[in-house]
């Protein structure tokens, strides 16, 4: 299993509309991909900005590829992520996954 990570910060007050956004974007198009196993999205308030790590578990790095496209290590975006976003991670981080919770 592969576990594959992302950062972004939005400043404080689009926090929440920027995680409605992933919702409706990011994470409805990575639950909808095969070989997705689900969606971890987290965030925390740093300094005067808010932080997003997006996680997802996948059955293989070609699962990944089924989202991401030939080249996973690149960041996926999507057309208003600019408008929200003041700092992000263009390379993707993949780890293999040793040890998961049984329900996953």
């Amino acid at each position: 299993m592969i576990l594959r990570t992302w950062r972004g910060w939005t400043r404080r007050d689009d926090a929440d509309r920027y995680f409605e956004y992933l919702a409706n974007t990011g994470v409805r198009d990575i639950e909808t991909t095969p070989g997705n196993r689900g969606v971890l999205l987290v965030r925390r308030e740093v300094g005067g900005r808010t932080e997003f790590l997006f996680t997802s578990l996948w059955d293989s790095l070609e699962a990944v590829k089924g989202f991401a496209g030939p080249d996973p290590e690149r960041a996926v975006f999507y057309p208003d992520d600019d408008a929200f976003l003041v700092e992000k991670d263009e390379h993707i981080d993949h780890w293999e996954v040793l040890r998961a919770p049984p329900e996953i």
